[in-house]
């Protein structure tokens, strides 16, 4: 019953995508994206907030947008030949729904466009005292201008 009543309140989604909320671009959800559980948009970055205790649980009652505030690094141990792993970028969302005030993290998928995350690192390095102490307080690492040279190679490859 929740997943109908989902799609009732979201008829502009189904199997294959869904559309935007914030910019109303149709948004693919294909398995060649990098992501198994897409609810942001890869050109605005938007996302929303579905998901409640991990990605793909679908089980927020929320469905407010969520901000693009910043970008972090995931921290994961090792790879298959011990190594430390360098970490993907990630994007930080905010829910815009005053009442709620999530902060979550959100892999960046295959699709997701290099320049829009780019403008969302740039326009992070200006958030609020107060917003990044809830992202610190989340357990998050918002990167920094000193992370510049990382995140663009790591969206645009070495220059």
């Amino acid at each position: 019953m929740r997943n109908y009543e989902k799609m009732r309140r979201q008829p502009e989604q189904n199997k294959e995508g869904f559309k935007c909320s914030h910019c109303r671009r149709w948004v693919s959800t294909s398995e060649f994206i990098g992501t198994h559980h897409r609810n942001h948009c890869p050109s605005c970055l938007w996302s929303k907030h579905v998901d409640l205790d991990k990605a793909g649980d679908r089980k927020a009652s929320c469905d407010a947008g969520m901000e693009p505030l910043g970008i972090t690094l995931k921290q994961a141990g090792f790879d298959k030949y011990g190594r430390s792993r360098r970490g993907e970028l990630m994007l930080i969302h905010h829910c815009t729904n005053k009442d709620c005030n999530k902060i979550s993290i959100n892999r960046i998928a295959g699709d997701d466009n290099p320049e829009s995350i780019l403008r969302v690192f740039e326009g992070s390095q200006t958030i609020d005292d107060n917003l990044r102490e809830e992202i610190t307080k989340a357990g998050i690492r918002l990167l920094t201008e000193s992370d510049r040279k990382k995140i663009k190679t790591q969206l645009f490859g070495k220059s």
